[in-house]
């Protein structure tokens, strides 16, 4: 071979091995995009909040707000995830592990409490933050037709002739416990005796025509299916179904119901990573603020700061609510002597229930 054919031999060695440089290079190019694009999703800045049924509006509302606030602040953007359903149900599903929530912000302070009993959440989660972990307060109060062709004003008149109910399950809802609660209250803290409530419970689910699992269930049912002539409800879903459809729907509040505290907690047991724990707590410290108190309010809950229930005062009739401890020592008392496998429900509830 002469020297100018090992000069075209040298040339075509050189531009082979660089053709086979580029292709390695492009396969692993390639094999990055495909593991990048298969790589599961950084969840580090994900906080998933666990909640009860009717706080979809609510949540969706403060969580635009402090995803904003907190970017602003530290230049990290969260993201925040949502879960909602009947409150019970919902701590059932983070106990058994169905769902891992970082944060909780359920119905009943005793549906929170399960979960530290469970070793979820640290025992004094109460006061980790302000008021006792409770951001606001609600109520149960009476969606009618409009109207009110059944003529209902008081408790006792749930249970007149031909008047037919819709309420969650309180096996499954908050929103079901405290309508049980306040219906029983409303008997005791008016003079009548604990055998007059029961006799009451009894014939009040008696009238209950459909059992919803959660408090978004029963709204459906009595607005969209037109079922029952009477619904019980949270406050503020009922202020949001009258504003919605003001022509078929009111709202009537008995004289007396219960002061319902829902209550917020981060999940201990699933915060192992620092700053997962830092967002989640600072998440749950914005419900005191002032912004997160007027969202609170303008979306119909109560709100806990003094300042901002003197603003919103004309929203929230002016009834008597009564505390848990009207009827119980407090709401852990109040889980087992009616909702116990062998409390009071129990043995007159309905087996059809949810």
């Amino acid at each position: 071979m002469n020297s100018s054919n090992r000069s075209v031999v040298r040339r075509l060695a050189r531009n082979v091995s660089w053709l086979n440089l580029f292709g390695a290079i492009a396969v692993l190019v390639a094999a990055g995009l495909i593991i990048g694009k298969n790589w599961p999703h950084n969840t580090s800045q994900d906080i998933v909040n666990v909640s009860y049924d009717a706080t979809s509006a609510l949540y969706t509302a403060l969580d635009q707000q402090f995803i904003a606030q907190y970017q602003k602040q530290t230049g990290i953007k969260l993201h925040i995830i949502e879960s909602h359903g009947g409150s019970s149900r919902q701590a059932r599903s983070v106990i058994s592990g169905e769902q891992k929530a970082d944060v909780v912000t359920l119905g009943l302070v005793t549906d929170v409490d399960s979960l530290a009993k469970h070793g979820l959440i640290a025992a004094n989660w109460q006061t980790r933050l302000p008021n006792n972990s409770i951001p606001y307060t609600s109520t149960i109060v009476f969606v009618v037709r409009k109207g009110n062709p059944k003529h209902i004003r008081d408790w006792p008149d749930l249970i007149q002739n031909g008047v037919s109910i819709i309420m969650p399950s309180p096996n499954s809802s908050g929103s079901g416990k405290l309508s049980v609660l306040a219906a029983w209250g409303a008997i005791t803290t008016r003079g009548g005796s604990e055998a007059d409530a029961t006799t009451y419970l009894k014939a009040l689910f008696q009238h209950v025509a459909v059992y919803d699992v959660g408090a978004s269930g029963a709204t459906t049912t009595f607005t969209v299916e037109n079922t029952g002539d009477v619904q019980l409800a949270w406050e503020n879903q009922a202020l949001q179904e009258v504003a919605a459809d003001k022509v078929d729907f009111e709202i009537v509040y008995p004289p007396v119901s219960i002061l319902a505290e829902p209550a917020v907690a981060w999940v201990d047991a699933n915060l192992a990573n620092a700053r997962k724990a830092a967002y989640s707590q600072a998440y749950l410290e914005y419900l005191f603020t002032d912004q997160a108190q007027d969202i609170i309010a303008r979306s119909g809950y109560r709100p806990v700061d003094p300042t901002i229930q003197a603003k919103y005062a004309s929203t929230f009739q002016n009834i008597k609510l009564f505390p848990v401890t009207a009827i119980a020592k407090d709401w852990s008392d109040a889980q087992v002597k009616f909702f116990a496998p062998d409390g009071i429900v129990s043995d007159i509830l309905p087996s059809k229930t949810n």
